[in-house]
């Protein structure tokens, strides 16, 4: 069952097309990625579908209901991590999701009761107390998703949510959202330009200059747009060399690119004295990227 469905949706400001006809849909409990590097029409997209911009043409449906007709009803459904936090940074984190569930008529015990689940989620208790300008980065991303979710939405629109953030807290997010997941069974709409934060998903759309490339899953990808590697370890460069195939030196190892898993099987089977130490690897998201954009990632 789709959540989301968005036809022939159209962004005009005058010559430049930053959302140009593109279609495409979001099932229901799906993580759904939409890759792009920076100005490849992904933001422009999240803000027509929370209703933020208003669209040139085409048509958003949120769960069965038109965004033109019931923008309000919508709007419940969605909870949304912009790029940069809109978090009040003078405010407590218990005051700043207070104040947003306010925002949904949510007070009293139901606020105290949510509160209850998003601190024990989201690991908030020796947080709650803290202005949120004393936290660090990974810290109030974990209130900037908490505070999404405060009204319960149905999907969690994620939007370039650990630019600028370093590989460890990165990580930490990313914990945090599958935990989400996990528990809640949420429909995740991400928008990245790390590739590799798309590895997971069920589901990747590859935008540029305001166009759909690719539409897959990413394995389908990786197997459409790349090959497979060999890495070899401890083999003679010039026995690689004499196999007539592609390769680079990384690190210590040969890195020995094949067209397919079973193109990879074969040239084992085929050269057992060579193959001793090695491993087999998929191409990675950034290859897929840059073979279906021909740009590469930032």
């Amino acid at each position: 069952m789709n959540i989301i469905e968005i036809k022939n949706l159209k962004k005009y400001f005058g010559e430049v097309k930053a959302v140009d006809d593109i279609t495409f849909n979001v099932e229901k409990g799906e993580f759904f990625a939409f890759l792009g590097v920076n100005g490849a029409g992904k933001s422009t997209t999240i803000s027509i579908l929370c209703g933020e911009q208003k669209r040139t043409g085409g048509s958003v449906i949120v769960d069965g209901k038109d965004i033109d007709e019931a923008p309000a009803e919508i709007g419940k459904k969605l909870g949304v991590v912009f790029q940069n936090s809109v978090l009040d940074r003078s405010l407590s984190v218990r005051d700043n999701l207070k104040y947003r569930a306010a925002l949904y008529r949510i007070y009293g015990k139901e606020f105290e009761d949510r509160l209850r689940e998003l601190t024990a989620l989201f690991g908030l208790k020796e947080l709650l107390k803290r202005p949120v300008g004393k936290l660090s980065g990974g810290q109030r991303r974990r209130v900037d998703i908490a505070r999404a979710l405060v009204h319960s939405p149905e999907i969690l629109i994620l939007d370039e949510p650990t630019t600028g953030l370093d590989p460890q807290t990165r990580k930490s997010v990313w914990e945090t959202v599958n935990a989400i997941r996990k528990v809640r069974g949420i429909t995740v709409f991400l928008t990245t330009h790390y590739m590799e934060e798309a590895a997971d998903a069920d589901r990747v759309v590859i935008l540029d200059g305001g166009k759909i490339l690719a539409d897959a899953t990413p394995l389908e990808l990786k197997n459409r747009y790349t090959g497979d590697f060999i890495n070899l370890y401890g083999g003679k460069e010039t026995e690689v060399r004499a196999l007539g195939l592609a390769y680079e030196k990384v690190g210590e190892a040969v890195r020995i690119e094949v067209e397919n898993t079973a193109a990879a099987t074969e040239l084992i089977l085929k050269h057992p004295q060579l193959f001793t130490d090695y491993e087999i690897e998929k191409g990675k998201m950034d290859d897929v990227f840059l073979n279906v954009t021909g740009k590469r990632t930032e």
